[in-house]
């Protein structure tokens, strides 16, 4: 367990892997558009970390303007029937009035 809270614990990994997965691949643009709330600075880290561990994996494009896309390795790919279960769970929660 200790593991996987490592690996996609805090406030945003799950949300850009969600959106990731969604669409992938996905632009650093897009990501921060999508997830306007989060800082250019914490997006970065955040998606540092995820590269880092494994679950997605960085193209950079020489183009002008630089262009940066992100998509789920096959270890990020083993994330989406958990990022599923979890949907599902959070949408029973929320129907309980919590």
């Amino acid at each position: 367990m200790m593991h996987a809270l490592q690996a996609i614990g805090g406030k945003w990994k799950l949300l850009l892997l969600d959106s990731i997965r969604k669409e992938c691949p996905k632009r650093f643009g897009e990501l921060r558009k999508e997830l306007e709330y989060i800082t250019h600075s914490t997006l970065t880290a955040q998606l540092r970390e995820l590269e880092r561990d494994g679950i997605l994996e960085r193209e950079v494009f020489a183009e002008v303007p630089p262009r940066v896309e992100y998509r789920l390795t096959e270890l990020g790919k083993k994330l989406i029937p958990v990022m599923d279960a979890l949907c599902m769970w959070g949408e029973e929660y929320g129907r309980k009035g919590r």
